[in-house]
């Protein structure tokens, strides 16, 4: 019988991939969230609706992937569970599609520093993990190594990847990367965009360490 805890905690899933939708960054059930959780994880169910999810659907995996066979996780749970095993520090990872990221990824293209919001991610750049089908193991490997000092990535024709110490911060992120992407892609229209330092980047993100949604 889950505890009060434990289904605030997948409420609180559920209350995020709404938000995603809201804020226009995901379409249909393309995203997926999870949360470490124990000793394994939280995750959205495949194929779920958001507004029909119940807290009883989002799936706890093991992080050796062994879950309730009655339960169908999302089919990218190979990198949110490969994600958490190498970065103990993450307590939650977004996946989503935003049309802005998404393009970019598409085109195999990374985010440089051509604003100084890019050190919110963890570094200079918002790199982009090369191609892999969907939910595969390559994929998870691929989104690991992309994300390496960092704390969001693009996935090359396929979407984009935030993490942080909680759901607040990596969907405040997530948001961070598309605004991100959106301001790139106008400059992008003009030419080619003048870039700040990897010095100033670094200056930066000491600057702003805990910048960003404030910890309950």
């Amino acid at each position: 019988m889950p505890t009060t805890k434990d289904r605030e905690k997948r409420q609180s899933i559920i209350d995020a991939c709404l938000r995603m939708t809201a804020l226009g960054i995901n379409q249909g059930t393309s995203g997926n969230i999870s949360l470490r959780h124990g000793d394994g994880m939280l995750i959205t169910p495949t194929s779920t609706p958001y507004e029909a999810m119940k807290p009883e659907q989002i799936v706890y995996m093991h992080l050796d992937g062994n879950h309730d066979p009655a339960q169908r996780p999302s089919s990218e749970w190979r990198f949110h569970r490969d994600i958490l095993k190498a970065r103990p520090e993450v307590q939650a990872i977004v996946h989503a599609h935003p049309p802005y990221s998404t393009m970019l990824a598409i085109m195999g293209m990374e985010i440089p520093p051509v604003h100084y919001m890019v050190a919110v991610a963890g570094g200079d750049t918002i790199r982009c993990a090369p191609y892999a089908t969907f939910g595969t193991q390559e994929l998870s490997e691929h989104a690991v190594r992309a994300l390496e000092g960092r704390l969001a990535c693009l996935l090359e024709h396929h979407g984009m990847i935030a993490i942080g110490p909680s759901l607040a911060k990596a969907m405040w992120l997530a948001v961070e990367v598309e605004t991100l992407a959106r301001q790139y892609h106008g400059c992008l229209q003009i030419g080619t965009p003048p870039l700040l330092s990897s010095a100033e980047i670094e200056k930066v993100r000491l600057r702003m360490a805990g910048y960003g949604h404030a910890e309950e």
